[in-house]
């Protein structure tokens, strides 16, 4: 059998986990690249059984399973697995295993999350660009301390940074759609509706799961009723927000500023607007992309395919 490990952009798999196991009982391949559209990717993938995927950097859907017969098993590492057709799945007999949470690498996002707030709060890598251009002071910085920071989506993600937001003493405040009044005082923290949320927040922070009912759930509106001096940061999904009225506002100075580590589209293209904008701070999508993470996301790969090839597939979601 032959497998690829998908989407390793850096070259770090084979050296973060021993794959001599995997490589005793079948061939291993690197994908180093990602793939401009389906085309690629099915003449790229179309002469393996195993594939291995890096959380959603390669999207699964029906067009792109029905032109790969040869697969058997796909092994999506980390727990969601919403980039992929299970019923096109299904149908062509292909197994999909997930990859648990896990926390070896717990924090990262977290952690991420609060070096963007810092980077934009006090204009860190627009202040480092230009001390390497030999000048020295182009903006004033803000104190987060009595500021309140909003965040959107409460569960153990949203939960960690609104602690570390009451550490810097902060007033925080949270809404998301099923948010109780209950479960955010248990969190230490005040249920606001959205509209007061967006309205009167310094930071927002956006921390919801992407589903049909987030979809774009911060909208024009909400981006709208931000203040001149605020901030937002996604380190979520992309499909969270409607990216272009948040480019907009941006361009038209409507906002402070933003700091953004996901996009509609993966990886971003050279000429996308946002590149273009001094008052946002852009990180590759590196949330989750930490060695303790990503080694950990390798070796419960590795436990999967070798159960796949011995006949006894584990974590199956379809």
């Amino acid at each position: 059998m032959k497998i690829a490990l998908m989407d390793d952009y850096l070259n770090v798999a084979r050296g973060l986990v021993d794959w001599s196991p995997v490589e005793r009982k079948a061939s291993l391949d690197v994908v180093d690249r990602p793939f401009s559209d389906i085309e690629t990717a099915a003449a790229t993938l179309a002469e393996y059984d195993i594939l291995c995927t890096l959380r959603e950097r390669t999207p699964f859907p029906a067009e792109l399973i029905r032109r790969l017969p040869k697969l058997r098993f796909l092994c999506v590492t980390g727990k969601r697995y919403d980039t992929v057709d299970l019923e096109a799945a299904r149908a062509q007999g292909v197994i999909v295993s997930n990859t648990p949470v896990s926390g070896a690498g717990a924090g990262a996002v977290t952690e991420l999350t609060w070096g963007l707030i810092l980077s934009l709060a006090r204009n860190i890598p627009f202040e480092d660009r230009h001390m390497r251009l030999g000048e020295w002071q182009h903006g004033v910085g803000t104190t987060l301390r009595h500021k309140r920071l909003g965040v959107v989506g409460l569960g153990g993600l949203g939960q960690d940074v609104a602690r570390i937001g009451l550490a810097f003493g902060m007033d925080v405040v949270a809404w998301s759609p099923n948010l109780t009044d209950e479960r955010a005082a248990q969190a230490g923290v005040r249920r606001l509706a959205k509209d007061e949320l967006f309205s009167t927040s310094d930071i927002v922070s956006l921390h919801l799961a992407l589903a049909p009912a987030t979809q774009r759930v911060i909208d024009a509106q909400a981006i709208s009723a931000m203040r001149p001096n605020a901030m937002l940061i996604n380190t979520a999904r992309a499909g969270l927000l409607d990216e272009e009225a948040l480019i907009a506002a941006l361009s038209e100075r409507r906002i402070r500023g933003a700091a953004l580590d996901v996009y509609g589209v993966e990886p971003l293209p050279p000429d996308h607007p946002l590149r273009f904008l001094d008052n946002v701070v852009l990180t590759p999508h590196l949330g989750y992309f930490t060695r303790e993470m990503l080694t950990a996301y390798y070796e419960f790969a590795q436990e999967n395919i070798l159960a796949f090839l011995d006949g006894a597939p584990i974590r199956v979601v379809s």
